[in-house]
C-alpha cells in the first residue's frame, strides 16, 4: 500500500510550502488572493495591496476520485453577490486545470506527473459579468506540480560485462555500474541513490556512492573458478526504508596470468621405432599441461642430451612437443636411448616465480625395432679382369655379402639377367663366385657391366654392379693397311723405293706393336724387288706417307 509513502511526502511537501511562505511573503498579487495549497484549509487575506504572486504547489500523482483541488483566485473587489466572473487561460486551461468562474476555486482534472512536465504558467482575470469589463487585468502565475518518489533507479545497463586480472589485490577497480531516478533530484531523497551488493560477496564490494565494484578477496585464482555473477541494488531515498530499488547483474570473467608452471603428466616415455625410420621422421609426440591459457600456456620443449640423433620443436597449435629423428637408426649397433626432455613457458611473470620453477623434464626412452634387412655387400662396386682366351668355366673372382641382422641368414647369389642377356657369366649361389659361361672377345668387346643380386630367405634382395676387364691375347695376326699396285718407271734404278706399305693389329697394346717386313717367298724367286723394314713400331709406319 502507498498510504504511509503519501502521508510522508504530504509531511515533506508542507515544510516546504511553510519554508516558501517564510520566505516570499504570501502567494497574493494587487488585488488577488489565494487561499489554500492543494487539499489544505490554509487561506491567506489581504492586509494590503502589493503582495506577488507566488508558485501554486500540486502533488503529483493524485489518486482521488474528484479533481484535485489546486488553489483560490480572489480579488479584493469581489463582494461575492455573483457580479464577477473569473476567466483562465494559458499551459492546459479548459482542459487540464478548470476555474471555477464565480468562486475562482482551481481545480486539476486530472492525475498528473512531475516527469512529464513539472510546472504550467497560467493566467487569471476578472471580469464584471455585466459589461464584460476586466476588473482585474490578465496575471501570470505558475503551478509547480510537487514530486513524489514514485520512480525507482533503473541501470544504465543489464547485464554489465566486466573483467578483472587473477590474484588482483583487493580493492582492484573493475567497473562502475550507474543507475538513474527520474525523480526530482532538487527534491528531498527521491532521487538520490544508494548502491549496494546482493550477490557476490565476499568476492567483490561496492562502493555505495559511487558504484565502482572492486574486488574484496585477495589471490582470487581463475584456475579455481573463471566467472562470477554479481547482483548490485540501487536504493533511492538515500537507502533508507520505504525507498525504490532496482538492480542489474554484472558478470565479471578473472583474466589469466602466467602463475602455473608446465608440468608433465608422468615422469617417463617410452617410444618404439623401428631402425628403418627416415631421419626427419617423428619419433614421438609429448604434452605438458599448463592450467593457464592462451599466451600463459605456451611452451617450449628441449633435449638436454643425444642432440645429434635426436631433436624437438613445439607445435604451436596443440602445444606438443615433437621429438624427430636427426641420424639413421642401427638395431645392431644400438638398440635403446635414454633423453631428458625439459618444457618452460614461453613467457614468463616474474611477479609470481622464477624461471627456474616454470620448468620441468621427463625421461624419454627410444627402442630401436629391428627391422629385417636386405644382406649387405662388403664393397660397394667390384673389378674383375679375365683373358680372352679362358675357357668356359674359369672363375674370374667373388662377391660377399652379408645378412645384417643379428640372426645372420644365409644368403644367396645370383646374376641379373637383364645386365646379361648372352648369358656370358654365371655364378655359385652359395659362395658368390662368378665364373665365365662362354669364350671371350676383348677385340669384341673389352669390358662388361653386369649386376649381382644377393638374397636372403628368398625376399629380401640386394645388387652390387661387377665390372669386368676382357684381358688381351695375342690372337689376331697383322693386316696391311692398303692394298695397292704398285708402279715403277722402266728407266728405275736399282735401289729406288717404288711403295711404302704398313700394317696394324687388332691386339694389344694398339700402335704399338713392332712389326717385320719381308718378302713372301712366293715372291723371293724375281729377284728384281726387295722389301727393306724401316724397323719403325706400328704407330709410325701407319703415320709414314706413302711414296
Amino acid at each position: 500500500m502507498r498510504t504511509p509513502l503519501l502521508l510522508l511526502m504530504w509531511l515533506c511537501f508542507w515544510c516546504e510550502v511553510r519554508s516558501a511562505l517564510r520566505t516570499t511573503g504570501g502567494l497574493r498579487r494587487t488585488g488577488w488572493e489565494h487561499t489554500g495549497m492543494a487539499g489544505s484549509a490554509l487561506s491567506l487575506r489581504r492586509s494590503k495591496r502589493g503582495w506577488m504572486w507566488n508558485q501554486f504547489f500540486l502533488l503529483e500523482e493524485y489518486t482521488g476520485n474528484d479533481n484535485q483541488y489546486v488553489g483560490k483566485l480572489h480579488s479584493d473587489k469581489d463582494r461575492e453577490d455573483g457580479t464577477i466572473r473569473y476567466v483562465l487561460t494559458g499551459e492546459g486551461a479548459g482542459t487540464i486545470f478548470v476555474i471555477d468562474e464565480k468562486s475562482g476555486d482551481l481545480h486539476a482534472t486530472r492525475r498528473l506527473d512531475r516527469e512529464e512536465k513539472a510546472s504550467y504558467t497560467l493566467s487569471a482575470k476578472a471580469v464584471d459579468k455585466l459589461t464584460g469589463r476586466d476588473l482585474e487585468g490578465p496575471s501570470q502565475f505558475t503551478i509547480k506540480i510537487h514530486d513524489i518518489n514514485d520512480n525507482e533507479p533503473k541501470f544504465t545497463k543489464d547485464p554489465y560485462i566486466a573483467s578483472v586480472q587473477e590474484m588482483a589485490d583487493v580493492g582492484t577497480f573493475v567497473v562502475q555500474v550507474t543507475a538513474t531516478d527520474a525523480d526530482d533530484a532538487t527534491y528531498g531523497n527521491s532521487a538520490k541513490v544508494v548502491y549496494s551488493i546482493l550477490q557476490g560477496q565476499p568476492y567483490f564490494s561496492v562502493e555505495p556512492e559511487t558504484g565502482i565494484i572492486r574486488t574484496a578477496l585477495p589471490n582470487m585464482n581463475r584456475e579455481v573458478r573463471e566467472h562470477y555473477q554479481v547482483v548490485i541494488q540501487a536504493k533511492d531515498m538515500a537507502g533508507q526504508m520505504g525507498g525504490l530499488s532496482g538492480t542489474t547483474t554484472v558478470n565479471i570473467t578473472l583474466l589469466d596470468i602466467n602463475n602455473n608452471p608446465p608440468r608433465f603428466p608422468q615422469g617417463v616415455y617410452q617410444f618404439s621405432v623401428p631402425e628403418s625410420l627416415e631421419p626427419g621422421s617423428t619419433v614421438g609426440l609429448l604434452k605438458a599441461t599448463d592450467a593457464d591459457t592462451g599466451k600463459n600456456a605456451e611452451m617450449e620443449y628441449t633435449i638436454m642430451d643425444d642432440q645429434d640423433m635426436f631433436q624437438t620443436s613445439t607445435n604451436r597449435v596443440t602445444q606438443e612437443g615433437v621429438i624427430t629423428l636427426r641420424k639413421p637408426l642401427d638395431y645392431e649397433k644400438r638398440k635403446t636411448y635414454t633423453l631428458r626432455v625439459q618444457v618452460e613457458n614461453v613467457y614468463l611473470d616474474p611477479r609470481f616465480h622464477s624461471r627456474d620453477a616454470f620448468r620441468d623434464t621427463a625421461t624419454v626412452k627410444v627402442m630401436v625395432e629391428d627391422v629385417n634387412e636386405p644382406p649387405v655387400f662388403k664393397r660397394p662396386a667390384y673389378i674383375m679382369e679375365v683373358k680372352e682366351n679362358a675357357e668356359p668355366g674359369t672363375i674370374i673372382g667373388s662377391v660377399s655379402a652379408v645378412d645384417p641382422d643379428a640372426n645372420r641368414n644365409i644368403v644367396k647369389y645370383l646374376i641379373d639377367w637383364r645386365t646379361d642377356m648372352d648369358h656370358v657369366f654365371n655364378i655359385y649361389p652359395n659362395n658368390g663366385s662368378v665364373y665365365i659361361s662362354r669364350l671371350l672377345d676383348r677385340e669384341e668387346q673389352a669390358w662388361h657391366n653386369i649386376s649381382v643380386q644377393a638374397t636372403e630367405n628368398n625376399s629380401l634382395m640386394s645388387h652390387v654392379p661387377v665390372y669386368v676387364r676382357v684381358l688381351d691375347v695375342n690372337d689376331n695376326a697383322p693386316t696391311f693397311d692398303n692394298v695397292d699396285e704398285a708402279f715403277v718407271c722402266e728407266n728405275a734404278k736399282a735401289g729406288q723405293r717404288i711403295q711404302t706399305v704398313s700394317a696394324s693389329d687388332a691386339d694389344q697394346p694398339t700402335g704399338g706393336h713392332r712389326f717385320f717386313f719381308s718378302l713372301a717367298p712366293e715372291a723371293s724367286v724375281n729377284a728384281n724387288f726387295t722389301v727393306r723394314d724401316n724397323k719403325v713400331t706400328e704407330e709410325t709406319s701407319t703415320k709414314r706417307p706413302n711414296n
